[in-house]
Protein backbone atom coordinates (compact mmCIF):
# COMPACT_ATOMS: atom_id res chain seq x y z
CA UNK A 1 0.00 0.00 0.00
CA UNK A 2 1.45 3.43 -0.65
CA UNK A 3 1.91 6.22 1.89
CA UNK A 4 -1.14 8.15 0.26
CA UNK A 5 -3.27 5.24 0.26
CA UNK A 6 -2.21 4.07 3.90
CA UNK A 7 -2.40 7.99 5.16
CA UNK A 8 -6.10 8.33 3.41
CA UNK A 9 -6.94 4.78 4.94
CA UNK A 10 -5.47 6.21 8.32
CA UNK A 11 -7.32 9.06 8.20
CA UNK A 12 -10.80 7.55 7.44
CA UNK A 13 -10.80 5.22 10.01
CA UNK A 14 -9.67 7.89 12.85
CA UNK A 15 -12.16 10.34 11.70
CA UNK A 16 -15.03 7.41 11.57
CA UNK A 17 -14.05 6.16 14.96
CA UNK A 18 -16.46 6.63 17.99
CA UNK A 19 -14.61 9.02 20.57
CA UNK A 20 -16.28 10.46 23.81
CA UNK A 21 -15.31 13.96 24.87
CA UNK A 22 -15.70 16.15 26.84
CA UNK A 23 -15.91 19.73 25.24
CA UNK A 24 -15.86 21.91 27.96
CA UNK A 25 -13.42 22.49 31.13
CA UNK A 26 -14.20 21.00 34.19
CA UNK A 27 -15.24 24.16 35.69
CA UNK A 28 -17.20 25.31 32.56
CA UNK A 29 -19.06 22.19 32.76
CA UNK A 30 -19.43 22.28 36.53
CA UNK A 31 -20.72 26.26 36.35
CA UNK A 32 -23.19 25.04 33.17
CA UNK A 33 -24.13 22.53 35.77
CA UNK A 34 -25.12 24.25 38.45
CA UNK A 35 -26.56 27.10 36.64
CA UNK A 36 -29.10 24.46 34.90
CA UNK A 37 -29.98 22.86 38.02
CA UNK A 38 -30.72 26.20 39.80
CA UNK A 39 -33.12 27.02 36.53
CA UNK A 40 -31.09 29.22 35.01
CA UNK A 41 -30.19 29.03 30.99
CA UNK A 42 -26.27 29.67 31.01
CA UNK A 43 -25.75 25.65 29.76
CA UNK A 44 -28.12 26.56 27.13
CA UNK A 45 -26.05 29.93 25.87
CA UNK A 46 -22.59 28.10 26.17
CA UNK A 47 -23.98 25.05 24.33
CA UNK A 48 -25.08 27.44 21.32
CA UNK A 49 -21.78 29.08 21.90
CA UNK A 50 -19.81 26.10 21.11
CA UNK A 51 -22.30 24.83 17.97
CA UNK A 52 -21.49 28.09 16.70
CA UNK A 53 -17.80 27.84 16.73
CA UNK A 54 -17.67 24.57 15.60
CA UNK A 55 -20.11 25.35 12.17
CA UNK A 56 -17.96 28.64 11.32
CA UNK A 57 -14.62 26.33 9.87
CA UNK A 58 -17.04 24.12 8.06
CA UNK A 59 -18.74 27.39 6.66
CA UNK A 60 -15.36 28.73 5.80
CA UNK A 61 -14.16 25.60 3.82
CA UNK A 62 -17.57 25.13 1.89
CA UNK A 63 -16.91 29.06 0.82
CA UNK A 64 -13.06 28.21 -0.19
CA UNK A 65 -14.06 25.27 -1.94
CA UNK A 66 -17.07 26.70 -4.22
CA UNK A 67 -14.69 29.14 -4.92
CA UNK A 68 -11.98 26.87 -5.84
CA UNK A 69 -14.76 25.16 -8.13
CA UNK A 70 -16.06 28.20 -9.74
CA UNK A 71 -12.07 29.47 -10.95
CA UNK A 72 -11.74 25.78 -11.97
CA UNK A 73 -14.19 25.52 -14.12
CA UNK A 74 -13.60 28.90 -15.92
CA UNK A 75 -10.45 28.08 -16.77
CA UNK A 76 -11.27 25.01 -18.93
CA UNK A 77 -10.03 25.91 -22.47
CA UNK A 78 -12.62 26.00 -25.32
CA UNK A 79 -13.41 23.51 -28.15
Amino acid sequence: MKNGAFSALFSLVVWLWPTVAGAQCAMCKATAETNLSGGGSAAEGLNGGILYLMAFPYILLLIVGIAWYRRRKGDKPKA
